[in-house]
């Protein structure tokens, strides 16, 4: 093979090397633009409920496309991390028409952190005739130490049959569409 040709062959090898490695570029930055929506859900649990509720809602709220959940119990969760959510969803058991005292904690300490968010939701899990108790605790705290926040949807209240569960068989639905509802909304 001559020197021309040769020259020739490894210029069109550097143009199809070129062409991939755009394509794959491009591939990953229409991947990162393509998210409709992040999502925090942060929940506190004793039975093992509120983080069945929290993780059909992440569910339902994942299939809607290109959605980003993450799903977390409080006592884990790094109150400090800078990022943004379009939506963060605060669980948690009901305790006498209450939410936990971690969950009141956690909801104490979001103005002082670098986590952001543009709307919020909330749930609970209830027995007896305690229904959304802690779910109207919740929205009113928030909505205090956040005047200008905006609630994408009022709160679930999900029932349990005894104090250690499980979840009643008719509210499981209810959660995968309330993250559905919550999808579709943003």
């Amino acid at each position: 093979m001559d020197n021309a040709l040769r020259e020739r062959v490894i210029v069109i090898n550097e143009k199809i090397i070129t062409y991939y490695i755009s394509r794959h570029i491009i591939n990953s930055i229409l991947k990162e633009v393509s998210i409709i929506m992040k999502v925090l859900i942060v929940f506190s649990t004793t039975y093992g409920n509120t983080q069945k509720v929290a993780e059909l809602i992440a569910d339902g709220i994942n299939s809607v496309e290109d959605n980003e959940t993450v799903v977390s119990n409080v006592k884990g969760f790094d109150i400090n991390e800078d990022k943004t959510y379009d939506l963060i969803i605060i669980g948690s058991p009901n305790h006498g028409g209450h939410h936990t005292k971690s969950i009141k904690k956690f909801i104490n300490n979001l103005p002082t952190t670098t986590l952001k968010f543009n709307s919020f939701a909330v749930f609970d899990t209830y027995m007896g005739k305690d229904f959304e108790k802690a779910v109207k605790a919740m929205e009113k705290h928030i909505t205090e130490v956040f005047p200008n926040s905006t609630i994408a949807l009022p709160g679930l209240s999900i029932k349990v049959g005894r104090i250690k569960g499980p979840i009643v068989e008719e509210d499981l639905v209810k959660c995968k569409e309330y993250g559905t509802k919550l999808a579709k909304k943003e």
